[in-house]
């Protein structure tokens, strides 16, 4: 489908160039499709940006919803389960952010991250949001924390150690002395995430309990 086509080249082209660098006469080439096509059902480059991001929210949702969306709820007392689902989260993520399929979205939302617009608000309020607000409200369970905006730095700091094998990638790539991840290295990569989420979770878990 033309339209499609259209969006995932856009994804490509946003991420690797940015707004100002992409050409959508490139884009409307890339994709067998004339300029006016543009015009016609996004108004221009920066509604084609937009809908690119529609796009993306759309991707995410297909990778992450099932775990977000479809799990049930866990109960505040339920421990276990809320520390079974951040590390199914997370893995999840990391799974995609180690995959050079992602490549294409990851750098359009990282720009995004640097330079927030529109576009990233589109992002945020779908899959993305209420996987961060989630792992932040599992984390108090785990933990038995009540402080939110505590539980909130805590997510920041676990999603960090994922979001880095897309955002320092050729760092990884050098210090793994590696062209490309292999699948032994994202598995020895998220062996050392899930000792690094059970790490952090204990060690709050301890400082709630007064045992720090």
């Amino acid at each position: 489908m033309v339209q499609s086509r259209l969006l995932d080249i856009a994804i490509s082209e946003f991420g690797a160039k940015g707004l100002e660098g992409a050409s959508t006469r490139g884009i409307a080439a890339a994709a067998g499709t004339a300029m006016s096509s543009i015009t016609y059902h996004y108004g221009g480059k920066e509604g084609l940006y937009l809908a690119a991001a529609d796009r993306i929210a759309e991707r995410m949702t297909a990778v992450m919803g099932e775990p977000i969306e479809l799990s049930p709820e866990i109960a505040t007392d339920d421990a276990a389960g809320a520390r079974a689902r951040i590390h199914r989260i997370l893995g999840r993520l990391a799974d995609k952010m180690a995959s050079a399929d992602s490549a294409d979205w990851t750098l359009f939302v990282l720009r995004e991250q640097m330079k927030p617009s529109e576009a990233f608000e589109r992002i945020y309020g779908g899959v993305m949001g209420q996987m961060v607000r989630q792992l932040g409200d599992l984390v108090c369970i785990v933990t038995g924390h009540h402080n939110v905006r505590t539980a909130r730095i805590a997510t920041i700091t676990l999603l960090g150690q994922v979001v880095a094998l897309r955002s320092s990638r050729a760092t990884c790539l050098k210090l793994l002395e590696r062209d490309t991840l292999e699948p032994s290295d994202i598995l020895d990569i998220k062996a050392r995430i899930d000792a690094n989420i059970d790490a952090i979770l204990d060690s709050m878990r301890a400082e709630e309990q007064g045992q720090a």
